[in-house]
């Protein structure tokens, strides 16, 4: 039973409804409404009249279980958050053992491990679903998200849990990594390992103490500079002075390393200032990985990681190696490897390979 409403048009074109209580009736398998009362035009119906039938008929309701609208005017909204994106992110979150990770990870140190992750969670939530500032994320998940047990955090607590982050991130990214292998089936016996860069900008130029002044032997040592006798502007070019591949050589820039498996899912990433030398990094992804559970690793490199130094230091442990050279002006080992008889055998595209 319910109350309906019907409307009619007049000749000049205005509109009149009607209200009447009204049923369905099931007649041939087809419901039919079924006028029980009419209470007659809606713009003229007694409202006092209205009041007292449903006065009249919540006696007999349990107050407990009456419907929302009888108190309709008893209810107010306090708030209202949106749910749906970042539920289906914790979901994820969780299925991916990232959380676990986290909480792992916190143990022995003096924070509380459930409060970290899910402020972790909520600043990757925010960037996933409305990208901002750190200080925009506070607000962000204080006013306009449902997040599971996640409690009210200000910006001091968001950067507490980014040091945390940081200094956590290879016991971190190994739990994920093993929890993901396991729930993907993924295959951990080739990794592949590439390079990217990028710029970022700043609103005001490096200030003398961001130039790290302070370099280590090793990196000197490579340079051949020493540090202490440049100027700032000298200090903040070499800082960054790895060739850009946004065009952007004005600005400072980073390189992105990534592994990945053969799938194509990613092991680690990391992140090294701009004028890092390739085989400082494949050294420190090899390192890095070193302690973890993977299995017999075949490393795979473009030719800009190909040097004699690189492909020895792939090879400690017994590991292995492909990477890739220039069909001209070929290395010697690469020249040879060319010469030898045998057809090539089509793979896919424009790739073909022979022993």
């Amino acid at each position: 039973m319910y109350l309906g409403e019907s409307s009619r048009r007049n000749k000049d074109g205005s509109k009149i409804a009607y209200l009447q209580l009204a049923h369905n009736e099931r007649g041939d398998g087809v419901p039919v409404a079924k006028v029980i009362h009419n209470f007659g035009r809606a713009d003229k119906v007694d409202k006092d009249a209205l009041a007292r039938l449903v006065s009249s008929i919540s006696r007999v309701l349990d107050t407990t279980q009456a419907p929302g609208s009888v108190a309709s005017s008893d209810v107010e909204i306090v708030d209202s958050r949106r749910l749906g994106g970042a539920f289906v992110l914790d979901q994820m979150w969780d299925r991916l053992g990232i959380g676990t990770a986290l909480r792992s990870a916190a143990e022995g140190r003096r924070l509380d491990g459930d409060v970290v992750e899910r402020i972790c969670f909520a600043l990757v939530a925010q960037r996933c679903l409305e990208p901002a500032s750190k200080l925009a994320a506070v607000r962000w998940a204080r006013e306009r998200v449902a997040l599971s047990d996640c409690p009210d955090f200000d910006d001091d607590a968001a950067y507490a849990a980014m040091d945390f982050l940081l200094a956590a991130l290879p016991d971190i990214a190994e739990q994920i990594c093993s929890a993901t292998s396991n729930l993907l089936n993924l295959s951990c016996d080739i990794i592949f390992v590439d390079t990217s860069s990028t710029y970022f900008e700043r609103d005001v130029a490096d200030a003398e103490a961001d130039l790290d002044l302070a370099r280590s032997a090793e990196e000197s040592a490579e340079r051949q500079v020493d540090p202490a006798a440049c100027g700032p502007e000298e200090r903040a070019t070499r800082r960054f002075n790895k060739h850009s591949k946004d065009h952007r050589s004005d600005l400072p820039q980073v390189v992105l390393g990534m592994a990945v498996t053969s799938e194509g899912m990613p092991v680690r990433c990391w992140t090294f200032p701009g004028n890092t030398s390739d085989q400082v990094i494949i050294r420190t992804i090899k390192d890095d990985l070193a302690g973890w559970m993977l299995n017999r690793v075949v490393w795979v490199a473009d030719r800009g990681f190909n040097s004699v130094a690189n492909r020895a230091y792939l090879q400690r442990g017994g590991g292995h190696y492909v990477v890739a050279e220039r069909v001209r002006h070929a290395s010697g080992e690469a020249q040879e490897a060319l010469s030898r008889p045998g057809r090539y055998a089509s793979v896919a595209g424009n790739l073909a390979v022979k022993d």
